[in-house]
């Protein structure tokens, strides 16, 4: 049985049909990726699997339960985090109190302490920093206190948006470095990115997605040497 597993998903703005029978799955421990260009249908998918935008057909399961008709809020508490491209920070609050949102379910808010801790240590320079602003971090750095708040909730499962869109090449590998250590901790990753080439390198598996459509898929170092991803997504 998958982690998660999305099954025959179909999802329509209105008319407009944007996800065409869409199958993927998840396991357990593992970094999924989900590539394609902007408008390709990644973030559509993410926010059906986190209750955001419901299916016209087909089916979401999370530990063999059924989540699709759930409230997003219902989803979190599940073990599933998201962090949304941009990260959607709280500009005018500190590090310290975005960390906190991230255990605002009340389940979650009285061990918020040592959850902080643990993200100090993850990220040392938002422990250093936690009094600062976020609007004065860089982009490196709100990415990074974005990584911390999705990991506030404790999932089991994380959902990371174009997690290196802005970022320079050394907080790229910084930032994809985290990724890693955080599937080494247990955490099962399901990475949408643009970045083809990095994101390959540290993909399990990954599928690709073109106008609403899984056109590819398998594992990382396969498609990093597959002919069509390369001459499509990496201009070899």
């Amino acid at each position: 049985m998958a982690f998660l597993e999305v099954k025959d998903i179909n999802v329509s703005y209105g008319n407009l049909h944007v996800l065409w029978d869409i199958n993927l799955k998840i396991e357990e421990g593992k970094i999924i990726a989900l590539l394609g260009a902007n408008g390709a249908g990644k973030t559509t998918l993410l926010n059906t699997i986190t209750g955001m935008l419901k299916p016209t057909s087909g089916e979401v399961l999370f530990k063999g339960e059924r989540i699709d008709n759930l409230p997003t809020d219902k989803i979190i508490l599940k073990g599933i985090s998201y962090l949304p491209e941009g990260g959607r920070l709280f500009p005018d609050m500190t590090i310290k109190e975005n960390l906190e949102m991230g255990a605002y379910p009340s389940k979650l808010w009285g061990k918020r302490k040592p959850d902080l801790e643990r993200m100090y240590g993850l990220f040392p320079i938002l422990g250093e920093r936690k009094n600062q602003l976020s609007r004065t971090m860089s982009g490196g750095e709100r990415q990074m206190l974005a990584m911390g708040r999705a990991l506030m909730s404790n999932p089991t499962l994380c959902l990371l948006d174009e997690l290196s869109y802005g970022l320079s090449p050394v907080m790229t590998q910084t930032v994809f470095r985290i990724v890693k250590q955080l599937r080494s901790e247990g955490i099962t990753i399901f990475l949408v990115e643009q970045n083809v080439h990095q994101t390959l390198e540290i993909a399990d598996y990954a599928y690709v997605i073109e106008n609403g459509h899984i056109v590819k898929e398998g594992e990382g170092d396969a498609l990093l040497n597959d002919d069509y991803v390369r001459q499509a997504y990496l201009g070899i």
